[in-house]
């Protein structure tokens, strides 16, 4: 199990990490962009090149030559990973059998209850944020076989960035956020059938090694804050923080065939797409429990 503990770091100590952050971050998602000569063997500067970016934005965006093979796109999928040692899976109740998803309109059992299975927008979060806190999504590939004809863009944000942006706005929001029952996912039940339990904990944690992860949904449904005027004002701060108006380090852009997104599992966002009639939209997602080497 993962030892998530509470940081509250001094004033120097986050200075000098958002001094260490703010130098020469990228400002456009073509700085992210880093293209793959055969993704089943990276070469030594792609690596370095990937991990330069991951150390500084907690994301990167691949590029491999398109084909429309699926199980040849897991394959690829599966091989980025396991070279970031990337080896353990989330088998999420909606997962292929190999645990990698498929990201498409789909109204066939269980996909017909959750929005990432329509066409419909969904909105800041972070990958597993239901998941218990034994279990958190560390890292995650999003790896495009087809781009909606329309829609289905993406903004980024990394949680770093928000972290050190409330601590400029008010500390004590980032120390309410890290109470352990800050944010409570209430039970799934679907059919009588209760799928999962209440799960809480808190937004923003470090573990042993002082690595931060961050759970979070920007849902109003389904969602439970814990009631303190400190978090009202914490969670309202977070999300006035996730306004692209107001935040010059959103990304967005929408993956074309052959691109994937490689993350230390950032906060992400999905634009509503085409008609599902005539979406050819096909996504694929692997959930990693482990982190990114």
């Amino acid at each position: 199990m993962k030892n998530y503990t509470q940081v509250p770091e001094s004033e120097s100590k986050v200075n000098e990490w958002k001094e260490q952050k703010l130098s020469n971050y990228p400002m456009s998602l073509d700085e992210t962009i880093i293209e793959l000569n055969n993704p089943f063997q990276l070469s030594l500067v792609e690596k370095e090149k990937i991990n330069e970016c991951l150390k500084k934005t907690n994301f990167i965006i691949y590029q491999v030559k398109p084909n429309d093979n699926v199980k040849e796109n897991k394959k690829i999928v599966r091989a980025i990973g396991e070279q970031f040692g990337l080896l353990h899976l989330d088998h999420n109740e909606c997962a292929d059998d190999d645990a990698i998803t498929a990201l498409q309109v789909n109204h066939e059992g269980l996909h017909n209850y959750y929005i990432p299975y329509s066409n419909k927008a969904i909105n800041w979060h972070t990958d597993g944020y239901y998941n218990p806190l034994d279990q958190q999504i560390h890292s995650m590939v999003l790896h495009c076989v087809h781009p909606a004809i329309e829609g289905g863009e993406n903004q980024l944000l990394d949680p770093e960035m928000v972290y050190l942006q409330l601590h400029d706005q008010n500390p004590d929001f980032i120390y309410a956020l890290q109470e352990n029952n800050a944010m409570m996912i209430p039970k799934n039940i679907i059919d009588g059938e209760l799928i999962r339990p209440d799960r809480s904990g808190p937004v923003f944690m470090f573990d042993e090694q002082r690595q931060m992860h961050m759970r979070y949904t920007a849902r109003k449904r389904n969602v439970v804050w814990k009631d303190t005027e400190i978090i009202a004002q914490a969670e309202k701060a977070l999300r006035n923080t996730m306004s692209i108006e107001q935040n010059p380090f959103i990304f967005s852009g929408k993956l074309d065939a052959g691109q994937g997104l490689l993350s230390r599992n950032i906060l992400h966002t999905r634009s509503q797409f085409d008609n599902p009639e005539k979406s050819s939209r096909l996504l694929l997602r692997a959930r990693y429990f482990d982190k990114l080497n």
